[in-house]
């Protein structure tokens, strides 16, 4: 008897990472279910999904609860960038906590494994460098990045209470800095910035001293490593950092997009944002050990890659 394929639902699966997951999973037979209120996700991410068979799209929103029958959950949802979650902080933290709340129970009912995407962001601004799993942070809670950082917390706690309660298969992730296809030319994140402020011969914003370091994934290599992880041994909870341990600054950074653009706009300076982390950079022994993972894609192309997309889409 032929094995039945798994149904997968992935929330906030028409934003930058979700529809690039979406696109792996239908790719490789499952049946996916891409669930998103399109605050900041699109259909444009997933228009090319529409017609396969696998694939089918449902606006919702997780702070309400969602009635589905599946095997597997990514819970991906929540505004990532620090200009979509600060603005309606409140329901950031909502979308966060109640989310998770909403997908471990989806998951209790339907007894599916499920992962949360968290982030390199429960790390704060870091007194441990590179950072490891089992470091606590450094966070501001009551600072305007609180409502995200704070949320994905919190989330974390609520998977891991479910997983020692009622015995879910869970799996976290924290993401770090990721790039590529599909990111929003007005996200506020610093890969987009320079891109599309140098596509449209503008000065790149630099914030501070520009000596602050990101490490900077592929958004293939990162699904990569999701997908590892939701495959992995059930005994494995994480939460594993996925990200590239390569670390530059944003002067570097600057740099190498001005290059490749050919822009003659130069940088400008502007003040620091509060609780902006000085350092960030992930340790990902765990990953390559666990899940045999790690990045394989260097800076440099996948620049090439992200900047021939936004060509398009600013044209």
């Amino acid at each position: 008897m032929k094995n039945r394929r798994n149904r997968v639902l992935v929330t906030g699966g028409a934003g930058f990472i979700g529809s690039h997951l979406c696109e792996r999973l239908v790719e490789r037979g499952d049946d996916v279910i891409c669930v998103d209120n399109f605050f900041t996700g699109s259909k444009d991410n997933v228009d090319h999904l529409m017609d396969r068979h696998n694939f089918e799209i449902m606006r919702h929103d997780v702070t309400f609860p969602l009635y589905v029958e599946v095997d597997q959950i990514y819970n991906l949802a929540c505004p990532a960038s620090p200009i979509h979650y600060q603005y309606d902080p409140v329901q950031t933290t909502k979308t966060s906590v109640h989310g998770a709340i909403n997908m471990l129970g989806l998951a209790k009912r339907t007894g599916a494994r499920i992962l949360q995407a968290s982030t390199s962001e429960v790390y704060g601004d870091p007194t441990v460098h590179p950072q490891t799993e089992d470091y606590w942070g450094n966070v501001n809670t009551i600072g305007p990045r609180a409502c995200y950082d704070e949320g994905k917390r919190c989330a974390e706690t609520l998977f891991f209470d479910y997983w020692r309660q009622h015995k879910l298969e869970i799996k976290v992730i924290r993401i770090f800095n990721t790039y590529g296809p599909r990111m929003h030319p007005n996200d506020g994140r610093v890969v987009s910035n320079f891109i599309v402020s140098a596509l449209e011969g503008r000065p790149l914003s630099i914030y501070g001293d520009g000596l602050q370091t990101r490490s900077f994934c592929y958004v293939d290599d990162l699904v990569n490593g999701m997908i590892a992880m939701m495959d992995s041994d059930a005994d494995f909870t994480g939460p594993v950092n996925l990200g590239n341990p390569s670390e530059f600054t944003m002067h570097q950074l600057a740099e190498m997009v001005i290059e490749k653009v050919g822009s003659t706009a130069g940088v400008s300076k502007h003040p620091l944002p509060a609780d902006d982390p000085k350092q960030r950079q992930p340790n990902i022994a765990l990953a390559k050990e666990k899940l045999n993972w790690e990045p394989t894609l260097a800076l440099d192309q996948g620049l090439d890659r992200t900047i021939d997309y936004f060509r398009k889409v600013l044209a």
